[in-house]
C-alpha cells in the first residue's frame, strides 16, 4: 500500500518538475523572441505575483509585467537570455521551488545572477508566484 503512494508521489514530482522545467525553457524562447509580453505568461497572472530583486519588491503580474518592460524596453537591452543550473524540488502537488542561474548575452555586456522561484499549479499549469532575483556583482 506504501508503495502505491510513494511511486505516485515520484511520479507527481516527475510530472511536476518537468512541467517547470517547460514553462523556464518557454520563457527563454519568448525572451530571445523579444516578447516580455509572452515571456511573462510564466507568471500566475494575479494580484499576489510578487518580484523581488535589488531590494524592490513588485506586486501584481501587471506591475511585474511593467518592471520589465521599464528595464528592458528594446530587443538590444534585452540580449539573449539562458537559464543554467536549475533545480526544481517539488514540495507537494501544487507548489514547487525552483532555483538556479540567469545569464543575458548583450553587445556591451553580460549580466547574469540568481533565482529562486515559487512555482503554484494553477487552472493554467504550473506558474510562478514569487520571483527573487540577484544580480552578480561586476568584476
Amino acid at each position: 500500500m506504501f508503495s502505491n503512494c510513494r511511486t505516485t508521489l515520484e511520479a507527481d514530482r516527475a510530472t511536476g518538475e518537468a512541467a517547470i522545467r517547460a514553462v523556464l525553457e518557454q520563457q527563454a524562447r519568448d525572451w530571445n523572441a523579444g516578447s516580455i509580453e509572452t515571456f511573462m505568461r510564466g507568471y500566475a497572472q494575479s494580484e499576489t505575483t510578487r518580484f523581488a530583486s535589488g531590494g524592490n519588491v513588485r506586486l501584481g503580474w501587471q506591475a511585474v509585467l511593467g518592471r520589465y518592460q521599464q528595464t528592458y524596453g528594446d530587443q538590444a537591452a534585452m540580449g539573449k537570455l539562458t537559464f543554467s543550473d536549475i533545480d526544481i524540488t517539488v514540495l507537494s502537488a501544487e507548489a514547487a521551488l525552483a532555483f538556479g542561474r540567469w545569464h543575458l548575452k548583450r553587445d556591451k555586456d553580460e549580466p547574469s545572477g540568481l533565482f529562486t522561484l515559487l512555482f503554484r499549479k494553477t487552472a493554467d499549469g504550473w506558474r510562478i508566484v514569487h520571483d527573487h532575483t540577484s544580480a552578480a556583482e561586476k568584476n
